[in-house]
């Protein structure tokens, strides 16, 4: 007995995943990046992964949806691991010039902070990105980097151990 998926046409297969599965999808991402534009993203490129599998996809049936959310799940973990997160620490806002000693000084210390979080590990960086800069609690860390919340504290305590040691070499 044949499925209703496998009598669409592969642009009418598509288009059902979008119309059933988007929303879903987005809500899910949504919560793990913090960020509706970025999880509109990470479900297109989804969706494109889905167009490109669509032949696989369409003897699939009900597990779709998890082929789906699997698929999303994972362009959330490689979007966490690329290097523009890490390097949101060193960011600086065009929108005001750099002209007053306290911008100045902000800039300074920015890169002084920069420097030692490149001493770090990815994962530990990543781990205090998230917490100080983008301001998130440990269970939201813990859900976008994908690990246990024991394990963020774990990163998250021997980070800064870490900067400790590097800043001051002599307490070391």
């Amino acid at each position: 007995m044949a499925t209703p998926h496998t009598a669409m046409s592969r642009s009418e297969l598509l288009g059902a995943l979008m119309k059933e599965h988007r929303d879903a999808l987005t809500s899910y991402a949504e919560r793990r990046v913090g960020d509706r534009a970025l999880a509109e993203d990470i479900v297109q490129e989804a969706m494109i992964r889905a167009w490109r599998n669509i032949d696989r996809l369409r003897g699939m049936g009900g597990a779709v949806r998890g082929w789906l959310f699997t698929v999303t799940r994972h362009l959330i973990v490689d979007w966490v691991r690329k290097p523009h997160v890490r390097r949101e620490v060193i960011a600086v806002s065009h929108h005001e010039p750099v002209s007053t000693t306290d911008d100045i000084e902000a800039v300074r210390h920015a890169m002084v902070v920069a420097t030692l979080l490149a001493r770090l590990s990815p994962e530990h960086r990543a781990v205090l990105v998230h917490i100080y800069l983008c301001d998130r609690t440990i269970r939201e860390t813990a859900g976008i980097l994908g690990v246990p919340p024991g394990t963020v504290k774990s990163r998250h305590h021997h980070a800064l151990r870490r900067l400790r040691a590097v800043a001051r070499p002599e307490a070391a």
